[in-house]
């Protein structure tokens, strides 16, 4: 038994964590949670009061929400070389990126995809403002240069590179050259392609 175990569904927003151990290349455990089922159990409810995957435990560590999770193992295993040192004039970009993801890009497309108003009032108490803004805000950066924080891909990248994707999939986001160019560039890596033959074959385990 491995020291981490991925408490998932291959339906879920596991898939990103899933790409993120194969990116670091360390061994795990995985725990197909099931929706309307033990997803909800006071076990699984100890470890998540929330009753949602994915989350991740690490040597007695329980860490929940996707951003959380990958920054966390960008951390603890720095040779995957996934973050900006510390000192690196690119960390303060890292940072930004992470909390964009899972801060006003997710806002705005939950937004977008439930067709919820968000005002010229509205737009300035919100964190992702005008939906619109938040999109150009990824793409003005994207046109620019390859990745979020310059000429390397990071945690940031297979944070926002896993929203855009199943965002534009599931038709929340129109059709963009430059985030499909961005998406592909970020998928491509082998340890993507693992991580979605990984949950592919589980989907098909236990349909």
């Amino acid at each position: 038994m491995s020291m981490m175990t991925l408490y998932t569904n291959p339906q879920s927003r596991g898939r990103v964590v899933r790409w993120m151990l194969e990116e670091i290349g360390q061994p795990y455990d995985v725990k197909v949670m099931t929706f309307g089922g033990d997803i909800k159990s006071p076990e699984y409810l100890k470890l998540n009061p929330m009753g949602k995957v994915p989350t991740l435990t690490h040597k007695g560590t329980v860490i929940t929400e996707v951003a959380a999770i990958c920054a966390y193992l960008a951390e603890q295993f720095p040779e995957a070389g996934l973050a900006p040192a510390l000192d690196s004039p690119e960390r303060g970009s890292y940072h930004r990126w992470l909390f964009f993801v899972a801060g006003p890009f997710e806002m705005a497309s939950s937004a977008k995809a439930y067709n919820w108003e968000i005002t010229d009032e509205m737009a300035q108490a919100v964190g992702c403002g005008h939906i619109q803004d938040t999109l150009n805000a990824i793409e003005q950066t994207l046109t620019k240069q390859p990745y979020l924080c310059g000429d390397r891909f990071t945690t940031a990248d297979l944070l926002m590179a896993s929203y855009i994707g199943w965002e534009t999939m599931m038709k929340v986001l129109e059709p963009n050259p430059v985030f499909a160019q961005y998406v592909e560039r970020c998928e491509s890596r082998e340890a993507a392609r693992r991580a979605d033959k990984l949950d592919n074959a589980l989907m098909e385990k236990i349909a």
